[in-house]
């Protein structure tokens, strides 16, 4: 599976004389990957400000009192702070790479994946990764839940490379951190399942010089405090 189309660029290039957008993230959320993503393929550079879930800056919660990432505050003020929406601005604006499923069908079809992903089967996630945070004894059953979706996946990913096409897109590039996260929870018994057009999917995924990109160690941002 080739990712040619995953070429590696600056994530954030500088621009002179410019006021970038600040981009609130932490490197490990999934929600935080998938808006970096879509800005890493459109070329459009922010200012990453990596945070620490436990100390958040105060003019992220400023900006967005909800607390969570990804937060991306414009130049001229505007704040988006939704991941998909931060997809959307992004790919909207410059998508050199073709990610945006321009094709109606194909764009509903990127939609149904998305809130399947982002409801029951990230629901199903939580329960499987974290299942003392809910009171369970372990998260075998929410397991067995999630790889309901999984193998809605490996179904598509025999017909074609990717989730919706040919090629990488939005639909891929909106799910993949989270199918990444669920594979991690127990590498052994992911790899071991007979679904191997998923699994050559993820790790297409994690070779890409995309994710080497977005998944760069930066160190927290520390917000200046004046006297």
């Amino acid at each position: 599976m080739a990712y040619a189309h995953l070429r590696a660029r600056p994530l954030y290039p500088a621009m002179a004389d410019a006021v970038l957008p600040l981009l609130y993230s932490f490197r490990r959320c999934p929600y935080a990957m998938r808006a970096r993503l879509a800005l890493y393929a459109s070329g459009i550079a922010v200012e990453h400000r990596e945070v620490e879930l436990k100390n958040k800056p105060s003019c992220m919660l400023a900006a967005s009192p909800k607390g969570t990432v990804p937060v991306l505050v414009l130049a001229d003020g505007t704040v988006i702070d939704e991941s998909l929406d931060i997809m959307r601005w992004a790919l909207q604006a410059q998508d050199p790479l073709h990610w945006w499923p321009n094709d109606p069908l194909r764009l509903a079809e990127t939609m149904a994946f998305i809130g399947e992903n982002d409801g029951p089967f990230k629901y199903a996630l939580d329960r499987y990764k974290y299942p003392h945070r809910f009171g369970l004894d372990d998260g075998a059953a929410w397991r067995d839940e999630g790889a309901k979706f999984l193998w809605q996946l490996q179904a598509v990913l025999m017909l074609q490379n990717h989730l919706t096409g040919p090629k990488w897109g939005w639909c891929d590039a909106a799910l993949a951190p989270f199918v990444r996260q669920f594979a991690h929870t127990d590498k052994a018994w992911f790899g071991a399942q007979p679904w191997p057009h998923l699994v050559q999917w993820l790790a297409a995924f994690e070779a890409s010089d995309a994710f080497t990109a977005i998944m760069h160690k930066l160190p927290p941002w520390v917000q200046a405090h004046s006297a």
